[in-house]
């Protein structure tokens, strides 16, 4: 079928082709398929752990592996890979993602399937960086931050949907089948990709050096601090809300998953919010949403002891979490002057540390001075992030 040539530069006029939409969409839902790739192994850790004779701490290093790898390799894969064709690019990604499922559907050992989760560990950071980009030049200037966060929207739906089903499918399949199933998914998007996404003319080739200039660059660099605080505040609370629903709100633990799933559901809604609004100012709206998070999280402490309040301070919390998720990344990205696929890969890279460290901090509080605590030092470090954003702003050059 014949495709259009849509520079990938930001043009100020969106491309006039009729299936960016589709695309659009097609890269959210690779984006499902991704993250749940990713965040799948934490439900099945047991019986993986119990198949290859392993201790499920064992097990977990595999969890360790993958957001390591993304952190460290992403930012400098992205920067080689640039220069390349996004929609050839994206193919070979979820090649890679169904040949690595399909391998750790098969691994005889841990150790092959630690290299089978390392593998599409250094590709989900380069499609983060420029699935982020190419959405936004899909639909143009005007459109390109709800683009953004429908891309993202992938991220939600791996949350509410992706990861419990296939956490059930494990159950009637086995965590094989579960492997088998992402790697026929990835196999199809990619294949779909191949027919459906216009192809983009390819971007220049800008060399390694020139491309981490951005890094030199003040307001950048701020703005990927801000991101760091932005996920820590987050994952600091979110990392233990299992156990803060069980142990603080009394919540039986065969409810737990169906509050968790309430509360992605409803960040849904702020996926969509964070996308209407990010245009608004990016710094603007991550103060304002940093603020909301910093309330609902506390409030989740606050109020756990009345159902009806817990289930009001979650919405809020869930909302916020989940919006800040697009307005990160598009704030990060318009910060850069050039080189915005590495800037968005870095922003995913730094999320990635903010994840980390969250869950270092909100264990150390839990150990020190006890798990009611971890939600008000997160709302906190979220007051942080708050405070933090008209510093940023300051260092915008005129």
């Amino acid at each position: 079928m014949p495709s259009a040539t849509i520079p990938t530069a930001h043009a100020g006029a969106p491309p006039q082709t009729r299936g960016n939409g589709l695309a659009v969409l097609l890269l959210a839902i690779s984006a499902f398929v991704i993250v749940t790739t990713e965040f799948i192994i934490v439900g099945l850790l047991p019986g993986l752990a119990r198949d290859l004779d392993i201790s499920v701490a064992a097990a977990g290093q595999l969890v360790t592996l993958f957001a390591f790898t993304v952190m460290l390799a992403g930012p400098f894969l992205t920067a080689m890979l640039s220069h390349f064709e996004r929609k050839r690019l994206f193919v070979v990604i979820l090649l890679i993602f169904a040949g690595a499922n399909a391998l750790a559907a098969a691994a005889p050992n841990i150790w092959i399937l630690e290299f089978a989760r390392f593998l599409p560990a250094l590709a989900l950071p380069v499609f983060w960086g420029t699935a982020s980009e190419t959405a936004g030049t899909l639909a143009g200037p005007e459109r390109s931050g709800k683009a953004v966060a429908n891309v993202y929207l992938g991220i939600s739906g791996a949350m509410v949907l992706g990861i419990p089903l296939g956490t059930l499918a494990s159950d009637a399949f086995g965590w094989r089948g579960t492997f088998w199933g992402l790697s026929g998914l990835s196999l199809l998007m990619g294949v779909l990709l191949f027919f459906v996404m216009p192809t983009l003319a390819r971007p220049a080739r800008v060399r390694l050096a020139e491309q981490a200039r951005i890094l030199k660059d003040p307001y950048f660099l701020g703005n990927v601090v801000l991101s760091v605080v932005v996920f820590t505040a987050m994952f600091t609370a979110y990392t233990y809300l299992a156990d803060t629903l069980q142990q603080i709100a009394h919540i039986p633990a065969g409810r737990v998953g169906w509050w968790l799933m309430g509360f992605g559901i409803v960040g849904l809604g702020g996926n969509w919010l964070g996308g209407q609004f990010v245009g608004k100012g990016p710094l603007l709206v991550t103060a304002i949403a940093s603020l909301v998070l910093a309330v609902g999280i506390a409030a989740t402490t606050l109020f756990a002891g009345s159902p009806v309040w817990l289930g009001v301070a979650l919405a809020v919390w869930g909302v916020a979490n989940t919006a800040l998720y697009p307005i990160c990344q598009v704030r990060v990205m318009q910060s850069a002057s050039h080189a915005q696929a590495l800037a968005g890969t870095l922003n995913v890279s730094m999320a990635n540390a903010g994840i980390g460290l969250g869950a270092i901090i909100g264990g150390a509080i839990i150990l020190h001075l006890g798990l009611p605590s971890v939600g008000y030092v997160a709302a906190a470090i979220a007051v942080l992030a708050v405070v933090l954003t008209p510093l940023v702003a300051r260092l915008k050059r005129g």
